[in-house]
């Protein structure tokens, strides 16, 4: 995006740069225009200061002009030939200090315009800057280093406190806590223990850790969060796409302006003054704020996105964000931690709970869904052996079908059991045991064994800490519609949505998910799916705007959404919402700024009121003024950094605090 409207612009960063100018350039070319100004009132002949102004026009005007050929010669048709114009008619009056000047500030106003463009390219830059090119590889008991993208899949790294972790990877051996600020935005370090996820690029704090390396390279979830910001660039939003279909047709119209204001103005008055109202029409017909009005207030939008682990892919679905009025949550991981724990066995009449474990995370092992990783954990703390199936298949939000030691093993949701093994006796348990008041607000489970119902495993999930306040800040911000979906029964959906204040549909499988959004598009509705990804797929490509909760680490998160929060935080949706309002007021206050200059200064250089120089000086202005307004979102959500940190604090001062008000205990050096 960045190269884009730069290209639209004064093309001086490519081509400029092949023929050896840039700021030490333009620096020389401004110091001879003022050695020129001090001889012009020094000497009283006027060749020391024509020869040096020629000489810095020359000299600043060359790369002008050589830009302006080269589009003429591609057929393209941007600003560079109206700045040619005005420096080449100026140079042809002998007006060299005035041509000089109007290239100085022209070629000034296109390095802020640069500087401003290249923003998010210099985000990506801090993420290669962090990103580790060495590691410690443990082979054979032996330690190497190693760079870091010969990693591949299976190494073993050894990460020690203040190391960068060099990939992707899983704790095997060691715990520490790890600053991964830079992947999922949030400020409190994460714990890591055996078995736990890691990211590359993130920062071990405490201790040292053996890690098996999962993703390596541009594989990782830091080369991924590169690629989203790079896609981010090279699209556009209606309004640039607009700019650029009319960009041909600005050229030759303000052309034949000046033409006639020139004619005019020499069949009636005095030649010298045409010429100047000529060139200062030129110039400040070069649409410099114009261009720069959306492009920086998007780069500086997706930067402050970016800082709070919040990975627009398109900035159109950014600016969209500003017109939702539904979303529709995914419960487990979404609006509850995804957390799972079994807090209730109920095996069935003559059946062992340890049986009952063993046959549910034996069929679950082989699934990644939070109901699975549950039945795994629990099992794996029994210290269970679990034999592996020979047969696995997953349907996605139903269960799970496995052969284990040649038994056919069904986990999954009361009325899928039902469904797959009908039969009246079937139905009646499944239904007794839902009816069981101690499954009441519980996610169940239910196990069949060859065809025998072995009884039922109770899941309870907490609602995350900002889940409630998130919701209600939505409908403040003028949501009409928020949804809870889930495949959770009534009891577990309807004890959710109390606690968020909102409506919820229980049972929902993913087709089922899909038909909602369809429904709510079709009442008019602009609608947001917010899911972790992988079972939402289908409703996440269907709403208008997909947002994969915690995204980090997973690849379907990424691929399938518009937008990725790399942490678990809720209350970046709001955030978002308000980003895109807060971006679309500045690019419309940019367009008022650049089409408001270039409309009253084109009609007072018309008139003869504003001089060549002012015009090149009032363009710098004009541009400067777009540039800070836009670098005002920079800022966006800095007062939730500041509680994030708050929080930070008072997390790390609490041990302390502790210590000290215990009598008779020593608080540690």
């Amino acid at each position: 995006m960045a190269h884009d409207f730069v290209k639209d612009g004064l093309e001086l960063d490519s081509e400029a740069g092949k023929i050896g100018f840039g700021i030490g350039a333009t620096l020389f070319g401004g110091a001879l225009l003022i050695c020129a100004l001090i001889a012009k009132l020094t000497f009283d002949t006027p060749d020391p200061s024509q020869l040096l102004a020629g000489v810095a026009t020359i000299l600043l005007g060359a790369p002008l002009v050589w830009v302006a050929l080269k589009d003429l010669w591609r057929g393209h048709m941007h600003m560079n030939e109206l700045v040619a114009l005005a420096v080449l008619a100026a140079f042809a009056k002998g007006w060299y200090i005035e041509a000089g000047f109007i290239a100085f500030f022209m070629i000034l106003s296109v390095l802020i315009e640069n500087k401003t463009a290249v923003r998010a390219q210099r985000d990506i830059e801090a993420l290669v800057r962090i990103t580790p090119t060495k590691a410690h590889k443990v082979e054979n008991g032996q330690e190497t280093e190693v760079e870091a993208r010969d990693l591949i899949p299976g190494d073993i790294v050894r990460v020690r406190p203040g190391d960068n972790i060099p990939a992707d990877g899983l704790v095997v051996s060691g715990g520490s806590t790890v600053n991964q600020a830079n992947i999922t935005g949030e400020s409190l370090p994460a714990d890591k223990l055996e078995g736990d996820e890691v990211f590359g690029g993130t920062i071990n704090l405490t201790g040292s850790m053996d890690i098996r390396v999962t993703k390596a390279g541009e594989d990782t979830t830091l080369g991924r969060v590169k690629d989203m910001i790079q896609e981010a660039e090279r699209t556009k939003i209606p309004l640039m796409r607009m700019i650029d279909h009319y960009a041909g047709w600005y050229t030759p119209t303000v052309v034949m302006l000046v033409f006639i204001v020139w004619f005019y103005t020499s069949q009636t008055g005095n030649p010298e003054d045409a010429a100047i109202a000529a060139i200062s029409m030129l110039v400040v017909a070069c649409p410099c704020p114009l261009i720069l009005a959306t492009p920086t207030a998007l780069v500086a939008a997706i930067s402050a996105a970016a800082r709070l682990g919040v990975l627009v892919k398109n900035v159109e679905v950014l600016e969209g964000a500003r017109n939702l009025t539904a979303m529709i949550f995914d419960k487990t991981g979404t609006l509850t931690t995804g957390v799972l724990e079994v807090t209730r066995l109920a095996p069935a009449e003559g059946v062992e709970g340890a049986d009952l474990l063993l046959a549910a995370a034996s069929a679950e092992q082989r699934s990644r869904h939070p109901v699975a990783r549950a039945v795994f954990e629990v099992a794996r703390k029994a210290k269970l052996h679990l034999p592996e199936p020979s047969e696995f298949h997953e349907e996605a939000g139903k269960g799970v079908r496995a052969v284990v030691d040649g038994q056919t093993i069904l986990v999954g949701r009361g009325k899928w059991i039902i469904q797959e093994r009908p039969g009246d006796e079937m139905k009646s348990q499944v239904d007794l045991a839902m009816a069981d008041p101690e499954a009441e607000g519980l996610s169940t489970l239910f196990v069949v064994k060859d065809g025998k119902l072995m009884g039922w495993l109770g899941m309870a999930d907490n609602t995350r800490p900002q889940a409630a306040s998130a919701m209600d800040t939505l409908r403040e911000m003028g949501l009409k519609r928020l949804i809870i979906v889930t495949g959770d029964r009534e009891s577990v959906a309807k004890r959710i949505a109390a606690q968020m204040h909102t409506e919820y549909r229980a049972e929902v499988l993913p087709h089922e998910k899909l038909d909602m959004v369809h429904e709510l598009k079709a009442k008019g509705h602009r609608v947001a799916v917010i899911g972790d990804g992988v079972n939402d797929a289908p409703a996440l490509k269907a709403g208008d705007i997909s947002i994969a909760m915690g995204a980090a680490g997973s690849d379907v998160a990424i691929q399938s959404a518009s937008i990725a929060l790399m942490s678990n935080n809720l209350n970046r949706i709001p955030f978002l919402i308000a980003l895109s309002r807060q971006t679309s007021r500045v690019i419309k206050q940019n367009m008022v700024i650049g089409g408001g200059f270039i409309l009253v200064f084109l009609m007072f250089a018309a008139t003869g009121h504003v001089p060549p120089v002012l015009a090149a000086v009032l363009h710098v202005v004009s541009s400067l003024i777009v540039v800070f307004n836009s670098a005002r979102l920079v800022r966006a959500g800095e007062d939730i950094e500041q509680e994030e940190h708050k929080a930070l604090e008072a997390a790390t001062k609490q041990p302390v605090e502790n210590q000290e008000s215990a009598p008779g205990q020593a608080v540690p050096a």
